[in-house]
């Protein structure tokens, strides 16, 4: 996921284009439903976010005094486009998508010169980090669904995390089912969780901060 806008100068952010949707229906809800379909062991829900959710996230990755963010599994864009609102002017948001029909709906749909788009796995997201100059994530967000990915992939997007977070960082998984902490805790410890039920399906919300900071 690298458009050519994704190396624009942070100082000429622009709002996000928010695409039509007709009434009733979230933007992207049908690109989300063909996404499950085509995937269903790497989406985590057949329709995207809710408003409550999204504003959760917000809330407890920080990032409204962030710089550096981190969004794993953005899909197709709601989530990213309320962390776009929320995020300082001056910071940058890299948003990692393994499915390449999401990656092209991002691409098409979200503007803002503070976005970078990488199409790959969530177990590079160090690699990627890099290649774009960005600094250690101050919050990683991460919606991939944990539960229904092979072991040994939980186990290494978990490391990924732990390594590329900023001491003091926070990383933040929404999930429908509990096995992210058993892959994240060997990594960063257990974490907070609360419930977001204002949501399709209700997810549970985790966050870790990293020790030192």
């Amino acid at each position: 996921m690298n458009p050519p806008h994704a190396h624009r100068p942070a100082s000429q952010a622009a709002l996000p284009a928010q695409p039509f949707s007709p009434p009733g229906r979230a933007p992207g809800s049908l690109e989300f439903l063909r996404g499950f379909l085509r995937h269903p062991a790497r989406v985590g829900s057949v329709i995207p976010s809710s408003h409550h959710l999204e504003q959760r996230l917000v809330a407890q990755a920080r990032l409204a005094e962030a710089r550096s963010v981190v969004e794993l599994g953005p899909g197709t864009g709601g989530t990213t486009a309320a962390f776009l609102r929320a995020l300082p002017a001056t910071a940058q948001l890299l948003a990692i998508e393994l499915d390449p029909h999401f990656h092209r709906h991002l691409r098409a749909s979200l503007d803002d010169a503070r976005l970078h788009l990488a199409l790959g796995s969530a177990e590079q997201l160090a690699a990627h980090v890099a290649e774009r100059w960005m600094p250690a994530p101050d919050a990683i967000v991460s919606g991939i669904p944990f539960s229904t990915m092979p072991p040994e992939v939980s186990d290494r997007v978990a490391a990924a995390v732990a390594g590329a977070l900023r001491p003091g960082g926070r990383f933040v998984a929404y999930q429908v089912r509990a096995h992210v902490a058993d892959f994240v805790a060997p990594y960063l410890g257990r974490p907070q969780m609360s419930w977001e039920l204002l949501n399709v399906p209700p997810v549970r919300v985790f966050t870790w901060v990293k020790p030192g900071g």
